[in-house]
C-alpha cells in the first residue's frame, strides 16, 4: 500500500478549454512536481489564448460536494485557490477551510484573465478580504491584482501590508505585468519585506503563468518545504516553464510545464 506516499493538493479553479490556465495548468504543474492534484471545478469558461469570452459558475453547493468527497477520502496536504467566480463560492470555500484549518492555503486572487476578460460575476474583493485572505498562508497577486485589492494603498508595500493586516501570513506580489526589462517579485511576511527576486523577462505574454506559480508553491509546501523554500523553488520552476513557452494559438504563449521531461528523453 502507498497510501499517503504522494502529496495531495486540492485545487479550486475554473476549467480553461484552451489548456493554458486554470485547472489544466494546475494539473500539469502539480503532476510535474510529483504531487497528486485533486481538482474542484468552480466554473466552466469559454476562453482561448487571447481572452475570456464567457463562463458559467458552478453552484456553490456542488463545489462543497466535490471537495468533501475528496477530503473525506484522501489526506490533502495543501490547498490552492484560483478562480472563485461568485461570492457564494467564496463562502463555500471559506466553510471548507475552517473545517481543515491545519492545511496550508495558497490563494491566487483571480479577478481577470491575463489576456483580458473578467472571471467574476460581481465584486469579490470584500468577500476575499473577509473570508479568504485571513485563511491564506500566502497570497500571490500580480501588481494589477494587488492594486485592485487595495485601492487606497499608494505603493506595493502598502498593498502587502494591508493584506497582511487582514490576515494573510505571506504576500508574494509578482511583477510580470509591469513594463520593465526585468521581472521583480517581492515576498512579504511578518509585516515586512522579506525578499526580492529578479527574473529575466521573455518576449511576449503568457497564459497561465500565475496559475503555474501558485500551484507550484502549493506543491512544494505539500512536499514539506518551508514557505521561503517553496516560493524560491516555485519561481525557478515557473521561470523555466515560461522560458520554454509555446505559442499554440493566436494569443498568448502557454508555459511548457513539462519541458524538463522532454529534455530528459
Amino acid at each position: 500500500m502507498n497510501y499517503g506516499s504522494v502529496p495531495i493538493v486540492m485545487v479550486f479553479a475554473g476549467h480553461d478549454p484552451s489548456g493554458g490556465a486554470g485547472i489544466q495548468a494546475d494539473i500539469e504543474t502539480l503532476t510535474s512536481l510529483g504531487c497528486h492534484p485533486c481538482t474542484v471545478v468552480t466554473a466552466l469558461t469559454a476562453q482561448d489564448t487571447a481572452t475570456v469570452k464567457d463562463f458559467i459558475p458552478t453552484p456553490a453547493t456542488f463545489v462543497v460536494e466535490q471537495a468533501r468527497a475528496v477530503l473525506e477520502d484522501m489526506p490533502v496536504a495543501a490547498f490552492k485557490i484560483g478562480m472563485t467566480a461568485t461570492v457564494e463560492i467564496v463562502e463555500a470555500i471559506h466553510t471548507l477551510l475552517q473545517d481543515y484549518a491545519d492545511i496550508p492555503v495558497v490563494f491566487d486572487p483571480v479577478l481577470a484573465a491575463g489576456g483580458g476578460g473578467a472571471l467574476t460575476r460581481e465584486n469579490l474583493i470584500d468577500a476575499f478580504h473577509e473570508l479568504l485572505t485571513p485563511s491564506a498562508n500566502i497570497m500571490t497577486p500580480n501588481t494589477l491584482e494587488a492594486k485592485a485589492l487595495c485601492t487606497d494603498a499608494d505603493s506595493l508595500d502598502a498593498c502587502a501590508q494591508q493584506l497582511m493586516a487582514l490576515g494573510a501570513e505571506h504576500v508574494l506580489i509578482t511583477g510580470g505585468h509591469e513594463h520593465r526589462p526585468q521581472i521583480t517579485n517581492r515576498l512579504w511576511g511578518n509585516r515586512r519585506l522579506l525578499e526580492e527576486y529578479e527574473q529575466t523577462r521573455h518576449p511576449g505574454q503568457f497564459h497561465g503563468s500565475g496559475c503555474t506559480l501558485a500551484s507550484a508553491i502549493a506543491g512544494y509546501l505539500a512536499h514539506g518545504a518551508s514557505m521561503a523554500g517553496a516560493v524560491r523553488d516555485a519561481q525557478s520552476y515557473t521561470a523555466k516553464a515560461v522560458a520554454h513557452g509555446r505559442r499554440l494559438g493566436m494569443g498568448q504563449f502557454i508555459p511548457d510545464r513539462l519541458s524538463w521531461s522532454a529534455r530528459r528523453r
